[in-house]
């Protein structure tokens, strides 16, 4: 780096630290680990690397590759993650979540949204916000490409959806922060760092955890994370957090954690804080707290609908949709414009809730449109987890060609039936072509193609 460390922050970590924030500004200057979180629904044999104690899907890489030039990214396969971040896994390993509801309160990217999409499963059911509307569209890309299509993202205040009173199982808020965290990874952090832009931070953090507190039910888990390094933002508010609900904090079972993480912990009143520094923990900055809502009677109360968003597929054409999933009986199709959603029927009323009162940019799996009873398949439906394998010719391609194919450019017909084929590299599919005789038909989405090499 040759941005110095802002001033300011050196005189508090010192203040906080005392003589080891000297060991934390040396590591500051170091080159950051590789880090990735593999898709255990879309199993690939060519991942190598050590992993990352706290995450059983985590893997340090030794070299950083040209993820852009990799299929198995785009297919998601894996999601390029910094490993701290990663901890939330392990904060919610031990709880059974399969058909729970999430809330991922300032969700984009959405490496964490699809940490929660894994461990809620497919009848479960994530609720992806950011308050960005352009940062909402990568991370419904994102969700897309992990494939369990069990997310909806929104784009909406905090207190829109802290309107969904006591609804959700668990609530984690990634907070916006400073981002002292990634002073080593992003020389801009350095330059934008201010404190007063950490007092910024302070109110708006408290503002965003007042919603979630709403939004969680009795007995539910509340998550609190951000990749900032001051006391301010972290354990200043849990204290805030602990003096603002008193008795309605409870803690959360014991999260072990091993010694040789070297994750720094404490407690403050019923939350259980994990604070990780770059010269101690294999992985950038970040502190993350847990501690959970007093059991209860739950209200569960949703706002009023503001608009009807949803038609009824036609029951002549739910056979027609049912065959491209692994299993029919189990979803419920709905109509949006002409492009038809599938939803795991468990959640399906839910999601029609959240669609009548919150601005929704994703939600599901985007099935496609319907032609004269025939569907043509959307890109999303080529990446899901659950789509069926015998609908339609499944085909292995080469690096090449798969790279060409992310490029939008032509590859050989030869190798594919005529009509609609999957194709997969390294069994991992990463999109539709269509063949029509001699030529192929490239459905790669021309916004998502790979422009540079």
């Amino acid at each position: 780096m040759t941005t110095p460390l802002p001033e300011e922050f050196i005189c508090s970590m010192r203040r906080q630290l005392g003589d080891d924030a000297e060991r934390l500004f040396a590591a500051l200057d170091t080159e950051p680990a590789t880090s990735i979180r593999l898709n255990p629904a879309k199993p690939a044999s060519t991942f190598d690397g050590e992993r990352v104690g706290w995450c059983k899907w985590g893997r340090y890489l030794d070299v950083r590759p040209q993820f852009t030039l990799d299929p198995l990214l785009h297919g998601g396969a894996y999601y390029v993650q910094e490993a701290s971040s990663q901890f939330v896994a392990h904060l919610l390993g031990s709880d059974v979540l399969k058909g729970a509801r999430v809330l991922d309160m300032c969700a984009a990217p959405g490496g964490k949204t699809t940490i929660y999409s894994t461990l809620v499963g497919r009848e479960g059911l994530v609720v992806a916000n950011d308050i960005n509307r352009s940062r909402t569209l990568a991370l419904a890309d994102n969700v897309q490409r992990w494939g369990m299509g069990n997310v909806v993202v929104t784009c909406n205040d905090p207190s829109h959806i802290g309107a969904f009173e006591e609804w959700f199982d668990v609530v984690a808020v990634d907070a916006p922060c400073s981002g002292e965290g990634m002073f080593r990874k992003m020389e801009e952090a350095r330059t934008e760092w201010s404190p007063a832009a950490v007092e910024q931070c302070v109110a708006r953090q408290r503002d965003i955890l007042s919603e979630a507190w709403r939004a969680l039910r009795p007995g539910g888990k509340l998550i609190y994370s951000t990749c900032t390094f001051n006391d301010k933002e972290d354990e200043g508010i849990v204290s805030w957090l602990v003096e603002e609900y008193g008795e309605e904090l409870v803690a959360a079972d014991m999260i072990a954690t091993e010694e040789s993480w070297g994750i720094v912990r404490s407690e403050i009143g019923a939350a259980q804080c994990f604070h990780f520094y770059p010269h101690k923990a294999r992985g950038e900055g970040f502190f993350a707290a847990v501690v959970c809502k007093r059991g209860g009677t739950t209200r569960r109360a949703t706002p009023k609908s503001r608009r009807k968003v949803f038609a009824t597929v036609d029951k002549r054409d739910v056979a027609e949709l049912a065959r491209w999933v692994d299993d029919g009986s189990k979803m419920a199709f709905r109509l949006v414009g002409d492009m038809v959603y599938g939803y795991h029927s468990d959640v399906v009323e839910d999601v029609t809730r959240l669609s009548e009162s919150l601005s929704v940019v994703y939600s599901g799996v985007a099935m496609g449109q319907l032609f004269k009873g025939r569907l043509k398949p959307e890109h999303a439906l080529a990446l899901y987890v659950g789509r069926s394998v015998d609908v339609v010719p499944v085909v292995e391609v080469s690096d090449e060609d798969a790279v060409n194919y992310l490029r939008k450019l032509d590859i050989a017909a030869g190798q594919f039936e005529e009509g609609i084929n999957v194709v997969t590299y390294k069994g991992i599919a990463i999109g539709f072509i269509k063949r029509i005789g001699a030529r192929c038909n490239n459905m790669y989405p021309k916004d998502l193609r790979i422009q540079k090499l």
